[in-house]
């Protein structure tokens, strides 16, 4: 059931009536509806935790551990896209199987106790090809993407339809006891809407009121859309929606957040993402002491991109950030922190949703947001210093607290401090790369691409054709061919002078090559897409070929008249003759979709036996080979990856599937890869003889190439004295925030992953110890014994928790006197023998 505007006053006055004596609305009929505070689920009024997943980023072999770690992280609520180019590749063809699996995604949310929100799109954009967009979209004539075209309302709708009857006939929509609470349409219109001009602003009220019209019996929702029609929810994207966000555009509409950006996607040439644990829980804080109700991390776990799933330039790893890194490993402090962030809102519930929302002024840049209703409903309060240097104390209620700088305090009693979002209790983790000791017995063979040269059988156009069109997204690439004639007289006579070829290219990649020789490659970025490649050549009298290859990394995904860009060669010239420049713009050219290898599955076990393979000489390797070996699957049970910084770029198939492009030569200004290491998941391997198949475009150095493991064994905890205990131990029992231990103290909580031991002790030090996870060193002060103290807590244990207590560390009181103390931890976690700090 959702509140239309002609139910909203009965149903208004039914819920102020009850307040004052409930916490709960109860409804008869199950549904989702809402009001100006909340969605009210089943008739409850909750406080929604989200995070973003998205079903082809992973195989479904480690979709139940990845849902199992994010309800143990505190969410409530999954959102996925509806990927239509993957779901309808061909017109009229669709495809549902595998990681394609939809229905079988949606009923495994479920399954897990949690609700979903189904971003049906169906632009999606999410660094996804095309936007989500299938290629043969674009040849429906008269077409213009995401405007009142008839011709793209047809097959939106038609698509939109389809997958709403699939999830209505799987009973998955909240209404009929499935797990969906709401539907998403279009998205983040408003960005383009202006380029539509009034043909997008009847597309825009159209796609709300055709969605509203499906009848699911759950709310629908538009992101960024300011204009969204009544009846649908218009919500917030971004960093910091509790300040940016203008709130919704009808006082009848709840708050709600739907992207939450954990850090930021990658391009190839991108130096790392970062967005630190302390920044997200500020701005959830914030955005919650706000009247917000609902936050979606996006993304919660990013995933991988396979095969050519990613969008212009960006990395086969996705939003690997995220509080679940592309491995499915939980990324601490981001994940524990959040999780403790979830624990504290969950005891301030009540007052949130009930509570009358004020402000208090408790000095410059200080102030209190407080929550607080008559009887049953609690007093919660958030004390926020938004002070980027300083700490500050305040006085509250006659109580006294010290804020850290940028920092809120949650008291979901309006008196005890349960968490600080600067303050992080909860462990870290360092993720360290292992060679395997079975794997990397690789012996290669190499089979190389043909350069192909004008044939009869090609398509041939008076100038290059343009890529995009040309490719229909069936292959990155396409050959442009053409021939010159020159005579003796037209070459330089100095040795030292030597024609050069020039090409001008819209994007994204090319490799030039003159007689079948390789001559070199240019490319462009995610910013500037198009480029000048210029290379000197050597030319013979007579014939000469030119073959360029062309190469997309992606379609585009954003912007205005998507259905118009353009990519690939556009211009080409000749400088250096005696004759002067040659323009073979208007030559003629030949051009070939796709390579053979490409063609004839040379990546599978079945097909690769067509090709004659050989043995790989020593030195570099040459550009546009074909290179496969075996290897067995690694040790033990963590997650794989494949080493590939000493390659340049290509693609990697494991067993005939694709892990997705790599780009090594690709430099970010850090001086790196920006991706250096991918993914292979242990759904694809088998325990023998893995096919891995190697397409190298530029030349690289096979001998670079490791099969590693991959773990988070590394754990460590920083806790200061001053630090709120761990937010686990309290409750509320009968309205009153209680504890579960006598005396609340912070205390080192450290947790191996997957029932792993602590082995071993690495660093322990109570005083000032300085560094990070990994790096930690001693300060000028260090109690003695804290190895010996943190080994008779830890060593040996699943988890510990260890106080961050004087009358442990420093009974006599000897240890930086007068100084607030820190206790910093390092251990290892794995199956091995436990070994002392003493013994070692």
């Amino acid at each position: 059931m959702m509140l239309t505007k002609s139910k909203l006053g009965l149903l208004v006055t039914t819920f102020v009536a009850v307040l004052a004596l409930s916490e709960v609305v109860h409804c008869a009929e199950k549904g989702v509806a809402y009001d100006d505070r909340s969605l009210i689920i089943n008739g409850q009024r909750m406080l929604l935790f989200s995070g973003s997943v998205h079903y082809p980023r992973s195989p479904p072999e480690m979709w139940p551990d990845i849902l199992k770690k994010a309800k143990q992280g505190g969410l409530n609520v999954i959102q996925t896209y509806v990927f239509w180019n993957i779901h309808e590749p061909v017109q009229g063809q669709f495809n549902f199987e595998g990681n394609y699996d939809l229905v079988k995604f949606i009923k495994m949310i479920g399954e897990h106790g949690l609700y979903v929100t189904l971003r049906v799109g169906p632009f999606i954009e999410a660094e996804w090809n095309y936007g989500g967009f299938p290629i043969w979209l674009k040849e429906i004539p008269n077409i213009i993407f995401r405007s009142d075209s008839p011709p793209f309302m047809n097959h939106m709708e038609n698509f939109t339809k389809m997958i709403i009857k699939m999830m209505k006939d799987e009973k998955l929509f909240l209404s009929q006891g499935g797990p969906i609470i709401l539907s998403q349409i279009e998205n983040e219109y408003t960005s383009v809407q202006q380029a539509y001009k009034e043909h997008g602003t009847r597309y825009i009220q159209w796609a709300g009121n055709m969605a509203l019209g499906l009848d699911t019996g759950v709310p629908w929702i538009m992101c960024k859309q300011l204009s969204a029609p009544e009846g649908v929810i218009n919500t917030c994207n971004g960093r910091y929606c509790g300040d940016t966000f203008t709130g919704p555009n009808s006082p009848n509409k709840p708050t709600l957040w739907t992207e939450n950006w954990t850090a930021q996607y990658r391009t190839f040439g991108d130096p790392p993402s970062i967005r630190s644990a302390e920044d997200i829980a500020f701005a959830v804080a914030r955005f919650f002491s706000k009247k917000g109700t609902l936050t979606n991390y996006y993304m919660y776990y990013g995933g991988t991109n396979f095969g050519r799933t990613s969008s212009s330039f960006v990395t086969t790893q996705y939003y690997d950030e995220a509080p679940i890194d592309e491995y499915g490993l939980p990324r601490d402090p981001k994940y524990g922190h959040l999780r403790d962030l979830h624990s504290a809102l969950k005891l301030c519930q009540k007052a949130l949703l009930w509570g009358t929302p004020s402000v208090q002024n408790l000095g410059k840049d200080l102030e209190a947001r407080i929550y607080e209703g008559k009887g049953s409903v609690a007093c919660a309060a958030f004390l926020s210093n938004n002070d980027t240097r300083v700490a500050a104390p305040v006085d509250f209620r006659g109580a006294k607290y010290l804020l850290p700088p940028r920092s809120i305090s949650i008291l979901p009693d309006c008196k005890t401090v349960v968490y600080n979002t600067k303050m992080i209790v909860s462990q870290f983790s360092a993720r360290n790369y292992k060679e395997s000791k079975f794997a990397n017995k690789l012996e290669w063979t190499m089979v190389k691409e043909v350069i192909p040269t004008p044939d009869a059988s090609q398509i041939k156009t008076m100038e290059p054709s343009e890529h995009f069109s040309t490719t229909k997204d069936n292959s990155d690439y396409l050959w442009f061919m053409t021939s010159i004639k020159v005579d003796q007289d037209d070459l330089p006579l100095k040795k030292t002078i030597r024609p050069v070829l020039e090409v001008a290219s819209l994007g994204h990649l090319l490799h030039a090559f003159v007689n079948g020789e390789y001559i070199g490659s240019g490319n462009g970025n995610n910013i500037a897409k198009s480029f000048n490649f210029k290379k000197a050549i050597s030319l013979k009298p007579g014939d000469n070929y030119i073959s360029i290859l062309g190469a997309t990394v992606g379609f585009p995904d954003s912007g205005s008249y998507l259905e118009h860009r353009l990519a690939g060669v556009r211009a080409v010239r000749i400088h250096g003759l005696s004759s002067g420049t040659r323009d073979l713009t208007y030559n003629g050219w030949w051009h070939k979709v796709g390579l053979d290898g490409e063609k004839l599955n040379v990546f599978t076990e079945q097909d690769s036996h067509k090709f004659e393979w050989a043995k790989v000489n020593k030195g570099p390797a040459p550009a546009l080979t074909w290179y496969k070996t075996n290897f067995d699957a690694p040790e033990g049970n963590n997650p794989v990856a494949i080493q590939m910084e000493s390659m340049s770029k290509g693609m990697v198939w494991v067993n005939g599937k694709s892990i997705g492009r790599y780009w090594s030569a690709f430099i970010s200004p850090l001086g790196k890869p920006s991706q250096p290491v991918y993914h292979i998941p242990r759904a694809f391997l088998q325990p023998k003889m893995n096919l891995l198949v190697v397409l190298e475009e530029m030349g690289g150095n096979l001998d670079g190439i490791k099969i590693l493991t991959v773990n988070r064994d590394t754990i460590c905890s920083t806790i200061g004295e001053d630090y709120p205990p761990n937010v686990e131990i309290w409750s509320r029992e009968k309205g009153v925030i209680r504890s579960n231990v006598d005396t609340p103290k912070p205390t080192a909580n450290l947790v191996c992953p997957d029932n792993k031991t602590i082995t071993q002790v690495n660093f322990a030090s109570y005083g000032d110890p300085v560094g990070s996870c990994g790096n930690f060193i001693l300060g000028k002060c260090n109690a003695p014994n804290s190895q010996s103290i943190v080994e008779q807590y830890c060593l040996g244990k699943t988890k510990c928790i260890v106080p961050v207590d004087k009358n442990i560390f420093d009974k006599l009181g000897n240890t930086c006197p007068g100084i607030p103390k820190t206790l910093a931890i390092q251990v290892h976690c794995g199956h091995k023998n436990v070994q002392s700090h003493m013994s070692t």
